[in-house]
Order: structure tokens, then C-alpha cells, then sequence
């Protein structure tokens, strides 16, 4: 199912009586689970509309409800960054459409924010510092997971005898993870309250700062590493070095040595997670990707050496400084006589809309259109898509079909607060840095398994051995 940017803003004109748009642009989202949009209404107000994809999709929309109506005013204001809240909602075929008030701020891409310098590193710790020491009642308070050190390990071991069921993940790689998840030393961290779901895409940033952290759909409490797993790929080592000094210094409890080893960790097991979503949902072209990706880490690591992602390395598994400069030397030989060669050769649910989508599109005049598109290219949206106008609308009829009426919704937090009820039920030169460009490429087409995946969805412990 496909949903455009001009729908989503008839579905967000029928989730928030009296909001009326005039302007609508596509909003870069995790595209196989949720389209999204930014809109504009005649006040010049703005709003974030979020719709599930498919039924998976819609429970973690549900579960953001949860902990977004959850998280008190104290709680808010105890946050270094804004918070989304809920205004309304829409129900299509079973699957809830979301209205959100619009936070202000702009994503930037990895090397975008290394370039930021080390203020923007610092503010980037202590808002994963602030996530972290939130009382773990936050989490207890809407029911949803809660793991101990030990539980998550296991978690994670019974999620890699599942990868190796499936035949497809390169033996290197399952010893790898094994030796690493075997290595009990490492995994005696303090279990904290997780986003589950950080990354780049959902920081905003406004003048260097942390302006807001978005898509909390996969809070639990586990392993703290988890939400450090995106920087683990970053190439610059001064950048992430900020970050855990930051970090460990506005951090409530115990030194964790190993964070940096389990991040790593879960950065290169996310693609196993990409692969497993794959093969749960029939999705020929995931499993595709993700054995390709696999393949690719695994030939890379026994090229360049790959990461530390244990205390205790395995035999032979680290190849020295000479080895890899002997390996640079005969490829960029290589490389040279391939270019001489070539150079010869050449919250409440409403009602849905009576009138068809294009009555709610007649009113988004240009002007207005042109306007925003503007200011998001000024404020660099993370190269999102041109607004949408009612030419390029494709009509889906499915929009005009909507069930389950209920009352009208308020903008009122106590009243998406009450609305939240209705969720309840619904739950390395080639080197080490040239490894984690590659690494990081391929973690940004996994980034949907990792969120949410192997944190917050339920497993069987591992049988002893």
C-alpha cells in the first residue's frame, strides 16, 4: 500500500478538527514500514503525519502513542530536547494514522555531523545521557520490556541460533558473534532505559544542539550500548570519542568499559536482523540485500581485519598492521593497472473524510506550496522529496474508506493521553576506517531490523548448552 503526501494531508485534515492545509511535503521515513509528511495549515502551522504501512508498522506507531502520552510534563521538562506529542489520529482498514505538533530542527547525515565539530558530539552524548537516566518507570508505566544483562545476552544468543538456522549467514561471521556473545565478561553492563531505535534520522538539530529526538517506537530497557550502535561505523575516531566522553560524564551509575565493543557488536548484527525480518515477512528482496550484506562484512573483516566487537579476540582472527599495509600496496598496484587498462580501452480516532481527497487538495494553493518548499530547502530537510501538489496525486481510493468511527479528537496531552487506552492491546586508504564507510552504507539499508528487533520483540532464552 502507497499513501502520498497529499493524502496523508487529507487523512491529517480528518484526524485534527478544523485543521485545514495549504502546503504538504514528503518527509523522509523508514519507507517499508511508514509514509510520512510534513503539512501546513492555513494559520502556518505545521504538523507531522505518520501512517503505517502494514500491521507490524502500525503496533509500533501504537506503541509511540504509549510512551509519548507516558512521559509527564516532569519527565519532559527533565529532557535536554523536545519530545513529539500526539494530536489526532485517523483510522484506514485497521491501521491508525498519526497526526503529530510539529518539532522544529533539521537531520543531518553522519558526515554532516561530524563536520559540526565537537559541540554538536558533546550535545549528541548528553541527550543519549538524559535518555539513559530516565527512571526505569517511564518504561514500566506503559508495559513494555525490560531486560536484565544477562537476559538480553541470551536474547541475543537465541536471535544468532536463529540466523544460523536459516543457512544464509557466513560461518566466519556466526563464529564471530558467538566468540563475542560467549565473552560474559563484557556483557555485565547496567541495564538502562533504551530508545532502541537512534540514529541520525531521528535527531533534529537546531545551531549545533540537539533540538529534538523522534520515533519512540521501541523503548525498553536493556542494553545501553544498542543506542550507540549508529556511531559505531563513524570513520572519525575524534567524533565518537566525544560522544562516550560526553556521555560518561553526564551518565548516572557505573562505568560500562565495554559499551564500545557490544555497540560494534550490534552494528554489524543488525544486517543478520535485516536478513531474519526478511525471511519473516516473504520478502524476497530483503533477504537478497541482507545475505548480500552479510557476505560483503564478512569478506571485508578477513581483508582488513574488521572492528573489536570482543574483550578477548579470537585466534587468528586479527590481522597485523603489516598485513593490512602489504594488502593496500598490491591493491592500489592493482587498481593502477586496471586504470591503464581502461584509459587504453575507454490519539483520538476520527472519521474519515466525506468528501473525496482531492476536496482536501483543492485548498493547498501554490503560493503557499512554493513557500514551504523553500524554507525546508533552507532548513536542509535531509534532501527530502519536492512538495507534492494536487497534479502529481495519484488517487487511492482506499483513503476515502475509513472504519471504526470515534469521538472527535482534542490537541489537548490530556486528551491523547486518554486516547492512548485504545493502544493498549496493540503492542577502515583500505583500512579499519574504509571498513566502516562500507559498513555504515550497508547499516543504513538494515537500520528498520535493528529498531526494535532485537531488543524489544519477545524470544525464548537460549537452551544450555
Amino acid at each position: 500500500m502507497k499513501i502520498s503526501p497529499m493524502e496523508l494531508a487529507a487523512l491529517a485534515s480528518a484526524a485534527v478538527p478544523g485543521l485545514r492545509p495549504t502546503a504538504v511535503a514528503a518527509l523522509a521515513d523508514d519507507g517499508r514500514d511508514f509514509a510520512a509528511a510534513l503539512v501546513q495549515d492555513e494559520q502556518g502551522n505545521r504538523w507531522r503525519v505518520r501512517s503505517p504501512l502494514h500491521a507490524e508498522a502500525a503496533m509500533r506507531l501504537e506503541t509511540e502513542l504509549q510512551v509519548l502520552s507516558g512521559f509527564s510534563n516532569a519527565v519532559r521538562a527533565s529532557l535536554p530536547f523536545h519530545l513529539p506529542s500526539a494530536a489526532g489520529a485517523v483510522r484506514i482498514n485497521e491501521l491508525r494514522t498519526f497526526v503529530y505538533n510539529h518539532v522544529s530542527g533539521q537531520v543531518l547525515d553522519l558526515a554532516a555531523l561530524v563536520d559540526s565539530g565537537a559541540g554538536t558530539a558533546v550535545d549528541i552524548g548528553r541527550s543519549i545521557a538524559a535518555i539513559h537516566n530516565l527512571d526505569e518507570s517511564v518504561v514500566d508505566l506503559v508495559n513494555l520490556p525490560s531486560y536484565s544483562a544477562e537476559q538480553f545476552r541470551q536474547r541475543r544468543l537465541n536471535e544468532l541460533d536463529q540466523a544460523a538456522a536459516t543457512g544464509k549467514i557466513p560461518v566466519s561471521l556466526l563464529r564471530r558473534w558467538e566468540h563475542a556473545m560467549e565473552d560474559t565478561g563484557m556483557w555485565s553492563f547496567e541495564p538502562v532505559v533504551v530508545h532502541g531505535d537512534l540514529h541520525e534520522d531521528h535527531l533534529l538539530f537546531e545551531r549545533g544542539k540537539v533540538s529534538a529526538v523522534m520515533g519512540w517506537t521501541d523503548l525498553h530497557v536493556g542494553d545501553p550500548a544498542d543506542d550507540f550502535a549508529w556511531l559505531a561505523t563513524v570513520a572519525d575516531e575524534d567524533f565518537k570519542d566525544q560522544v562516550l566522553t560526553a556521555y560518561e560524564k553526564e551518565r548516572h551509575g557505573a562505568a560500562d568499559d565495554h559499551l564500545s565493543l557490544r555497540a560494534a557488536l550490534s552494528a554489524e548484527f543488525a544486517l543478520a536482523q535485516w536478513l531474519l525480518k526478511g525471511l519473516a515477512t516473504n520478502d524476497t528482496e530483503m533477504v537478497e540485500q541482507g545475505q548480500g550484506m552479510l557476505e560483503q562484512l564478512a569478506e571485508d573483516i578477513e581483508r582488513y581485519g574488521g572492528q573489536e566487537v570482543s574483550v578477548t579476540p579470537m585466534e587468528n582472527e586479527s590481522k597485523t598492521a603489516e598485513q593490512v599495509d602489504d594488502g593496500n600496496e598490491a591493491e592500489e598496484s592493482s587498481a593502477e593497472a586496471a586504470q591503464d587498462s581502461s584509459a587504453e580501452s575507454t490519539v483520538e480516532t476520527q472519521d474519515a473524510p466525506e468528501t473525496p481527497v482531492n476536496a482536501t487538495t483543492d485548498v493547498i494553493d501554490r503560493e503557499s506550496v512554493a513557500k514551504l518548499e523553500a524554507e525546508l530547502a533552507a532548513e536542509d530537510q535531509d534532501g527530502e522529496p519536492a512538495i507534492i501538489t494536487d497534479s502529481d496525486v495519484e488517487q487511492d481510493p482506499a483513503v476515502d474508506s475509513v472504519e471504526d468511527p470515534e469521538p472527535a479528537a482534542s490537541e489537548s496531552q490530556s486528551d491523547v493521553d486518554a486516547g492512548s487506552k485504545d493502544a493498549e492491546t496493540a503492542t577502515d586508504a583500505i583500512d579499519i576506517a574504509e571498513l566502516q564507510r562500507q559498513q555504515q552504507s550497508r547499516l543504513e539499508q538494515a537500520r528498520e531490523a535493528s529498531g526494535g528487533q532485537s531488543s524489544a520483540d519477545g524470544a525464548d532464552e537460549r537452551p544450555d548448552a
